[in-house]
């Protein structure tokens, strides 16, 4: 690292630099500067979402400018420990992040400090003025900056803290926690304030649930981020009774009740975002496990595109969606993205000229301009009554959450045959089989051939992360499993995997990313089915044109180096895979 001294950022007139380096035109930048005095955001958040130009292009004219690096986070090695040398709240209210320590004398300790906006002479003498050392600048991107504090300023420590205090206030003092749960009005209490830090430290990361699980000897909270639980933090058993209670309160449960399990939902405030919780209670040996599902509202639905379809499947989708009736049917096992899939639809769906109604349990997100129904079993609001009301609202779509029974699918076949557009979800492992498990649950294969026009099979595999990817070779066992499926050989394929680093968690995978099976019934498929023959409609199935098995779809994003084959095998497991040695 170069000597560290003190560089104080130069005061520039951005947008006549922008203009001078021909990145933007005058005309460009009047309509930006109108529209920054109106909203008063910052002109190059406003220039970036006008599309007069992007990020990255505003970074490095303003490093060459002010003479100083442009660092990719995504790719940068840095210490959470060094990162944590600014306060949290400075980091997020001036936008900073501090990247490397100087060791050496003649740097007297100085910093290496990245800046979404290296002009802020406010926020560097603030800076300064803090952390008492010479300061040097470097351009990172706001987005990535904003990723990498919310993954290193973690609440661990704080979580085990309030859980201790919690103990604590159990076992020093005459104290009924049960009551202290109960009362609404504190606030301040441990049980609340490590609650909200629960919430909060799971929203940071994006994590999708919350598991509390009382054990024999301590209460054990664990995360889970793109599908795999994680131990947040292990605590006194003593306290996890005062955890449920309080859980209990906020989503409207019995708290006399342990013996039976109980669902309720409530809101959440965190960080100015309400977040809906959705609570599961399930009386186990040693007290009540908890399970919230967390839902973001605000994070928007995802565009079609977003989901991981290949373009000729895209297109195929987009236009079978917009047939004027029928039945879209999307299987998969729970946590497959099958309702992130139907949303998207949805969405894409959502005019003026259509009316579109739901039934779920539960409603998951609220889209706007939909009607959307949630089934209440205690009151008899079944799928099948609410289905069978549906009808006579003149709906155009209707979206129902589960084929749970013959009745209900039925009803919904009967629907599509009769100028509606419905789409729902079964619990299946692939697309050829959905038919066959129709029949199963007693629809005649006729009104199945009548009604379906596509199944849409999905799993979700995580992604590996980008800033430790390497590439891997694969075991005999792997090659006979890409061999098998592909019918060549791996030794051409680039297969990688994540070794881990600070951006991944040490885990080597970041996101996850959806894999499609989709099988559209043409006349070929429709004769099969009515044949009532499962395997005539599976060998037709196989041999229809554009068709690619899960697998298949799996091992492909894995020789793109996307994913790896360890998740290809988790996503499609089957009876073949198991290893005898």
């Amino acid at each position: 690292m170069a000597t560290v001294t003190a560089a104080r950022p130069k005061k520039i007139r951005l947008g006549d630099l922008l203009v001078s380096q021909k990145a933007i035109s005058e005309e460009q930048l009047k309509h930006a500067l109108a529209e920054q005095k109106k909203s008063g955001r910052k002109l190059g958040r406003v220039l970036i979402e006008n599309g007069y130009l992007n990020e990255e292009q505003l970074l490095n004219t303003l490093a060459q400018q002010l003479d100083m690096p442009y660092i990719d986070l995504k790719r940068y090695e840095y210490k959470p420990e060094v990162v944590r040398l600014i306060p949290e709240t400075l980091a997020r209210r001036f936008r900073v992040i501090a990247l490397k320590e100087s060791t050496r004398k003649e740097d007297n300790n100085g910093l290496l400090i990245g800046m979404a906006d290296p002009t802020d002479i406010f926020a560097y003498d603030e800076l300064s003025r803090v952390l008492r050392r010479p300061l040097q600048l470097a351009v990172v991107k706001e987005s990535q900056l904003l990723k990498t504090i919310d993954r290193v300023y973690r609440r661990t420590e704080e979580i085990s803290g309030l859980a201790t205090e919690l103990e604590q206030a159990l076992t020093a003092y005459d104290v009924d926690i049960g009551e202290l749960a109960e009362d609404e009005t504190l606030t301040d209490a441990p049980v609340v304030k490590l609650l909200q830090s629960l919430f909060e430290d799971a929203t940071q990361i994006n994590a999708s649930d919350i598991h509390i699980e009382p054990d024999e000897k301590e209460l054990r909270i664990r995360f889970r981020l793109d599908g795999v639980l994680r131990v947040q933090t292990k605590a006194d058993i003593r306290i996890a009774n005062a955890l449920v209670l309080r859980l209990k309160l906020m989503a409207g449960l019995d708290i006399s009740e342990k013996r039976l399990p109980q669902d309720g939902r409530c809101n959440v405030r965190v960080r100015n975002t309400t977040i809906d919780v959705r609570l599961s209670t399930m009386p186990t040996q040693y007290g009540e496990s908890a399970v919230m599902r967390l839902l973001n509202p605000t994070a928007g639905v995802l565009n079609l595109d977003q989901l991981g379809f290949k373009p000729k499947d895209l297109v195929r989708f987009r236009n079978l969606i917009q047939a004027p009736f029928g039945m879209v049917l999307v299987t998969g096992p729970t946590g497959s993205g099958k309702t992130t899939t139907l949303y998207s639809a949805l969405s894409e769906l959502n005019r003026t000229a259509s009316k579109i109604i739901t039934v779920e349990d539960p409603v998951e997100y609220r889209l706007p301009g939909i009607n959307q129904v949630q089934v209440n079993t205690r009151i008899d609001l079944t799928f099948s009554r609410v289905l069978r009301s549906i009808l006579r609202q003149d709906p155009d779509i209707v979206l129902v959450g589960e084929m749970r029974d013959n009745e209900t699918a039925e009803i919904g076949m009967r629907a599509s045959m009769t100028g509606h557009l419905v789409f729902s979800t079964l619990h299946t492992n692939d697309a050829i089989s959905t038919a066959i498990r129709l029949i199963d649950m007693g629809i005649e294969p006729y009104m199945i051939a009548a009604s379906l026009r596509c199944i849409l099979s999905q799993r979700l595999v995580r992604r590996i992360c980008e800033n430790c990817a390497e590439p891997q070779a694969l075991d005999a066992h792997m090659k006979a499993i890409v061999q098998n499926e592909l019918g060549k050989d791996a030794e051409g394929m680039q297969f990688k995997r994540g070794n881990g680093c600070t951006h991944c968690n040490n885990t080597g995978y970041q996101g996850r990313i959806a894999l499609f099976e989709m099988l559209y019934m043409d006349d070929t498929l429709v004769t099969a089915l009515n044949s009532g023959d499962p395997m005539i409609f599976a060998e037709a199935a196989r041999a229809q044109k554009g068709y690619q098995s899960l697998r298949r779809s799996a091992i492909e994003l894995a020789a793109e180096g996307v994913t790896t084959m360890d998740q290809v095998v988790r996503a499609t497991y089957g009876i073949e895979d198991i290893r005898i040695d």
